[in-house]
C-alpha cells in the first residue's frame, strides 16, 4: 500500500521508489536521423504537388536536407535507408516538377493568340486551332 491507502502492484523489472512510483530499466534506444525523416517528408511531398508546380521547390530541399542526411548516416549509421529513399523522391519530384514547367511553356507558346477571347467557346475553338496545326479545321467535332 501506498501513503494514500492505495494498493500497488509492481510488475517485472520495475521496482518502487521511496515514494511508491514505479522505476522502470532504460531502455537501450537506437540512433534516429531527424535530417533523413524531415528530407523524406519533403521529397515525398514535392513528389506528390510536383503536378502543380508547388513540388519542385520543396524537393529542392529535400534534396539538400537528403544530402546532409546522408552525410550523417555514414557518421552515426542511423537512417540511411530514409535519406536515399528522400533523395530518390525529391529527384523524381524535380524531373516531373521541370517537365510540367516545359509542358506549360510549350502549350502557353502554341496558345498565345488565344488570351484575348470574348467566350470560352472561342477560346477552346482557338486552342484547338492552334494545336492541332496543319489539319483542316472541318475533321473537328
Amino acid at each position: 500500500m501506498n501513503a494514500q491507502g492505495i494498493e500497488t502492484h509492481h510488475m517485472g523489472s520495475a521496482r518502487p521508489d521511496a515514494v511508491g512510483t514505479r522505476l522502470t530499466t532504460p531502455r537501450p534506444t537506437t540512433p534516429r536521423n531527424g535530417l533523413a525523416t524531415a528530407a523524406l517528408t519533403l521529397g515525398v511531398t514535392g513528389l506528390l504537388t510536383s503536378v502543380v508546380l508547388v513540388g519542385g521547390p520543396l524537393a529542392v530541399l529535400g534534396l539538400i536536407l537528403g544530402i546532409a542526411a546522408l552525410m550523417s548516416a555514414g557518421r552515426t549509421g542511423a537512417g540511411r535507408g530514409k535519406a536515399v529513399a528522400a533523395l530518390v523522391a525529391s529527384a523524381l519530384a524535380i524531373v516531373v516538377s521541370g517537365l510540367v514547367v516545359v509542358c506549360v511553356v510549350w502549350y502557353a507558346n502554341r496558345t498565345q493568340e488565344c488570351y484575348r477571347p470574348d467566350s470560352f467557346h472561342q477560346y477552346t475553338q482557338c486552342v484547338r486551332q492552334h494545336l492541332d496545326g496543319d489539319r483542316p479545321a472541318s475533321s473537328h467535332r
